[in-house]
């Protein structure tokens, strides 16, 4: 966990949260309440988000106690007890709605990828996250997706190039886009992966003449195409899918031979794991 960047969202939720206090708590509960709760699994998938609900409790209060019966990646079913959590009873309430919106967000995200890594078993294709991300909630999503057994793209626009064809269109072609972000990255001293997408047979063909590029997207292909885009590129390129697909679909899709399929859904379209956190009496 990078703490530099999950510390900021942190305080951020709970800025916006709590305001200018949890009236709720401090006028109900007595100041110095110790109190005890269990986070209850209510959904069955792949638990996601232990590590940053501790993180969560800590920066709330550094004296919650956590005490873990089910870590990260590990496939739950309802009635599950993930954890329990001792201390002040205000302070387990305040840090309640973040800790349960990280972890069902999360949890949704890697019980959907668990899935279709599931699907790909016996190929060599791996699944790929996107940029389709909660704003302000990447990294966590990110990770969500690491702890469902997918890989991660790239995080953000720095730290790869991915030339789609709105930056083909905008440059004059796929030549001259490859040859504007090599002279890029050689003024500037970069060192980036450039990915570049196709979407045609015929925008493939002149990205294997041009050349320069470490990675091909076949994007929006049907199968035979795909399948033909795989033959002719002949294992010199690192070559993903991607385009509508799915649960259904994807399998199909690693059938024709590529390293990669991309799913933005596993991060936009999933649904969110029930989670409570009831108090012990």
């Amino acid at each position: 966990m990078d703490k530099e960047l999950v510390r900021p969202f942190i305080d951020n939720a709970l800025k916006e949260d709590v305001g200018d206090g949890d009236h709720t708590s401090l006028a109900t509960i007595p100041v110095g309440t110790i109190g005890k709760a269990k986070l209850l699994v209510k959904d069955p998938g792949i638990i996601a988000g232990v590590e940053l609900a501790k993180y969560i409790f800590h920066c709330v209060d550094e004296d919650l106690k956590l005490n873990v019966f089910i870590t990260d990646g590990t496939e739950v079913k309802p009635k599950d007890i993930v954890f329990e959590v001792e201390g002040s009873a205000i302070s387990i309430l305040t840090a309640e709605r973040l800790v349960l919106n990280c972890m069902q967000r999360m949890s949704g995200i890697a019980t959907a990828t668990d899935h279709i890594v599931d699907l790909l078993k016996g190929t060599n294709t791996q699944v790929l996250d996107t940029r389709k991300t909660t704003p302000g909630m990447r990294y966590l999503e990110k990770w969500a997706v690491r702890i469902g057994g997918g890989t991660n793209h790239r995080f953000g626009l720095y730290d790869m190039m991915l030339i789609k064809d709105n930056h083909v269109d905008y440059s004059g072609g796929i030549a001259r886009a490859i040859e504007n972000a090599h002279q890029y990255i050689n003024v500037h001293n970069k060192k980036l992966i450039i990915e570049i997408e196709v979407r045609n047979l015929e925008e493939l063909e002149e990205v294997l003449r041009t050349g320069g590029v470490d990675r091909i997207l076949l994007d929006n292909f049907n199968y035979s195409d795909l399948k033909q885009a795989v033959n002719i590129i002949e294992g010199r390129y690192i070559t993903e899918a991607s385009g509508g697909i799915n649960i259904d679909n994807v399998r199909e899709f690693a059938n024709c031979g590529v390293d990669y399929v991309s799913v933005g859904a596993i991060t936009h379209s999933v649904t969110c794991m029930d989670l409570s956190l009831k108090a012990i009496k």
